[in-house]
């Protein structure tokens, strides 16, 4: 078989990965399925996510390709099954995104993107089901802290929340409190917990990312350690073996030097 052209085009890729499906195409995507590619779909979503904080386009667009390959591959196991094609994934996304934007596909005036937001909501609670939930469609395998912010954000919207951060603020006091008395190992981390669900309404309310904002901070620590790493091998000592003031005072100089 010739090798694909038009490398550019969408239906290239739809293409590609149905050659791959085929029964004389590749082993290992024709083995494949729903369950067997969760841990791929979730690494792909996470390397898009740090290409977004590094800042690189050119990453970007290679990591989104891989993340688009696996909505295709996706769509075309379900093809396969009979359930769906692309077309059908293509015909929900558009008509979903024309209903909830009736101020650019109707007649709906809006005053600012706040307004737009609770129109969402609004128009997101038409398309549920009598009954349900507003916080059932958040995926309950997202990662802990962005779960709660987004569930957070979505009673928010009906007015269940604190009139101002001070009362948040109040709140984590309260929590440090009841954390610090806690006396069983049971105790202390239902405690935490609800020390980190306040913290992240903090967050909330300050316009700060929970997730973005860890994942910045765990990156602060990698290049500061490693820096304290690279510091002690060029010396020729041991950071295992400094005292904890020594080691706290080439922290410092990483604070500075490895940003």
């Amino acid at each position: 078989m010739s090798k694909p052209e038009k490398l550019d085009q969408l239906a290239t890729l739809v293409d590609i990965i149905a050659r791959l499906r085929a029964p004389d195409g590749c082993p290992w995507d024709r083995k494949q399925t729903h369950a067997s590619l969760r841990e791929n779909l979730l690494e792909e979503c996470y390397e898009v996510l740090e290409a977004l904080d590094e800042g690189d386009p050119e990453r970007l667009c290679d990591e989104l390709g891989d993340l688009l390959m696996q909505v295709v591959l996706h769509t075309q196991i379900a093809a396969e099954a009979g359930e769906f094609e692309l077309g059908d994934v293509a015909r929900s996304i558009n008509a979903k995104l024309i209903h909830r934007h009736p101020h650019i596909f109707g007649l709906k005036k809006v005053k600012d993107a706040d307004e737009v937001a609770h129109n969402w909501e609004v128009l997101k609670g038409e398309e549920r089901e009598a009954g349900t939930s507003i916080l059932e469609s958040v995926p309950k395998q997202m990662p802990a802290l962005g779960y709660s912010q987004e569930v957070q954000r979505r009673v928010a919207q009906l007015g269940f929340d604190w009139e101002d951060v001070e009362g948040v603020i109040d709140k984590l006091v309260e929590e440090v409190r009841e954390l610090k008395q806690a006396e069983s190992d049971e105790r202390k981390a239902e405690e935490f917990g609800d020390l980190l669900f306040t913290l992240v309404n903090v967050a909330r309310r300050q316009g700060v990312d929970t997730e973005a904002a860890l994942r910045e901070a765990n990156r602060r620590f990698y290049k500061r350690f490693t820096y304290m790493e690279e510091v002690c091998r060029k010396r020729g000592v041991n950071l295992g073996d400094m005292s904890f003031d020594e080691q706290n005072k080439l922290w410092e100089e990483a604070k500075r030097k490895a940003k």
